[in-house]
């Protein structure tokens, strides 16, 4: 067969396939040269000896894309020319790589571009959006802030302002809220004038209030009914001073009066006569003579205005009480007595205190004498300057506290609160022995302070009474004194009503048929 005749008569005879998985043509044939991708390459060597022919007419033993070097050609399909990576070619002799995974793609598949894309920019445009976007919020956030604060302050400020103002101006008017009651700061101190001749006494109260800036005596009559040592029972302020002694007795007054009485001054004549001599006599207006020692002495003062007195007959005028006077008379005199004391006596509290400690008294423990002295010189102060006044706390016949006294002097004075005043207070029960003994009349106060009676010591009866007597001068004590008398064990027919009032809510008359 001529070449007209057969058409594959100039084409090569394939042998085989080599390692790279090329066709192994005829010696005489041409080499075909491949790049590194398996692509041919347009320049063909020359017709020669080939380094490779060898190895290629050896029997392959690898098979690729299931045929072996011996089975007969067939073409490749394109899909699995794409899928074979081509080896790199190898000098004789060397060993054939290690199939790794990355042998199992070729470069053409990544595509690694680096022009720049358009995504990006806006990326990077859209980042700095956000960025300037939180920037500008943080900042409304700082300022906002920051006015916040400002409008903290300036607020501050004005309500600071507002206060001092209305504490200026408003200064005044606290004063005056203040002197209507109890929200005041007093120092108060109790004197007892004790008569060491006739065993009498007088009390008035020294209160010293900072809040006003004013001092005032205020004088208690010794009819005063107050609570007995441990509450068993009540008595007369008197009786109480006598008896039961200055710190019972203040305690007592404290009660009463719901005050806060600082201390006690127990100031007996013989050291009221030195104190006037010490600061250098006293005068005073006297209202009346006070007659000597002896009949047809001298008067010791004669009355009239600006009378100067020395300490014994400043003495003898505060102790003074004429016949058929009544007790405020005399506490009227001891009132204008201390007061012109209070005038003369230093007003720093080092003197005040050198004048004091000159009597040579002995200082009861509620009040020493610098305290005494400080509270003095402070008094005095304001005697002198004329922020002083007397007072006379105004009791009842019974002993207690009406209206008048809690709403004037307790209230306003003193700023406390009369106790006798409350309504559910018990009864106070006077108890007079008339029985002719002396155990009645202990027999029937302990009963009645069993009871839960608040008991007075009526004292011992003139004359014997026959019959026991429970009266009263209120009628609306009329049903306690019906349990008084069925409590010592008294027949109904022993409660009467009293026309005159007498010391006590109900008083009781014990008789010979007492037999308690």
């Amino acid at each position: 067969m001529n070449d007209r005749q057969d058409p594959y008569a100039h084409q090569p005879q394939v042998y085989g396939y080599d390692a790279h998985g090329q066709p192994v043509y005829h010696p005489d044939a041409p080499e075909r040269v491949y790049d590194a991708y398996g692509q041919p390459l347009q320049q063909q060597t020359a017709y020669g000896y080939d380094p490779y022919a060898q190895q290629a007419q050896q029997p392959v033993q690898q098979t690729y894309d299931g045929y072996d070097g011996y089975a007969p050609y067939a073409p490749e399909q394109p899909q699995q020319a794409q899928q074979r990576i081509p080896e790199p070619r190898r000098a004789p002799g060397e060993a054939a790589p290690v199939p790794t995974a990355a042998a199992d793609y070729r470069t053409e598949q990544f595509s690694f571009i680096e022009e720049p894309d358009e995504d990006s920019e806006d990326v990077i445009d859209w980042l700095k959006f956000s960025e300037s976007r939180t920037e500008r919020r943080d900042e409304r956030k700082r300022k906002g802030r920051n006015r916040i604060v400002a409008l903290v302050v300036v607020l501050v400020l004005a309500l600071g302002g507002a206060a001092g103002y209305l504490f200026l101006t408003g200064s005044d008017d606290k004063k005056s809220a203040a002197a209507a009651g109890g929200g005041q700061k007093r120092d108060v101190i109790v004197v007892h004038l004790r008569q060491t001749h006739g065993g009498g006494s007088s009390t008035a109260l020294l209160v010293d209030n900072e809040t006003t800036k004013k001092a005032t005596t205020v004088l208690l009559p010794n009819t005063l009914a107050v609570a007995k040592e441990g509450g068993a029972g009540s008595t007369t302020l008197g009786k109480s001073v006598q008896d039961d002694g200055t710190g019972a007795t203040r305690d007592a007054l404290n009660t009463l009066l719901g005050s806060d009485i600082k201390g006690s001054w127990r100031l007996d004549t013989p050291y009221l006569e030195n104190l006037v001599e010490l600061v250098g006599g006293i005068e005073t207006d006297t209202d009346t003579d006070v007659p000597g020692e002896k009949p047809g002495d001298s008067p010791v003062v004669r009355r009239g205005t600006a009378q100067s007195l020395s300490g014994r007959t400043a003495v003898a005028y505060a102790t003074y009480r004429g016949p058929g006077e009544d007790e405020g008379k005399q506490l009227s005199r001891f009132g204008q007595v201390m007061q012109a004391v209070l005038k003369k006596v230093p007003d720093d509290s080092a003197s005040a205190t050198r004048t004091v400690e000159s009597l040579a008294q002995i200082p009861d423990p509620s009040l020493s004498t610098e305290q005494l002295g400080a509270s003095l010189a402070h008094i005095a102060a304001l005697a002198r300057k004329g922020s002083y006044a007397t007072a006379l706390l105004p009791a009842e016949k019974d002993g207690t506290l009406g209206e008048k006294a809690t709403g004037g002097v307790v209230k306003e004075v003193l700023g406390g609160t009369v106790r006798n005043t409350d309504r559910n207070a018990a009864p106070r029960v006077s108890v007079k022995n008339a029985t002719g003994g002396k155990g009645a009349a202990t027999s029937a106060q302990i009963t009645l302070v069993n009871s839960g009676y608040s008991v007075i010591d009526g004292g011992t009866a003139g004359s014997a009474a026959t019959a026991s007597a429970v009266l009263y001068a209120d009628e609306k004590r009329a049903a306690e004194a019906r349990e008084v008398a069925k409590t010592l064990g008294l027949p109904a027919g022993a409660v009467k009503q009293a026309k005159d009032a007498t010391t006590a809510d109900v008083t009781v008359v014990l008789g010979k048929d007492y037999k308690g």
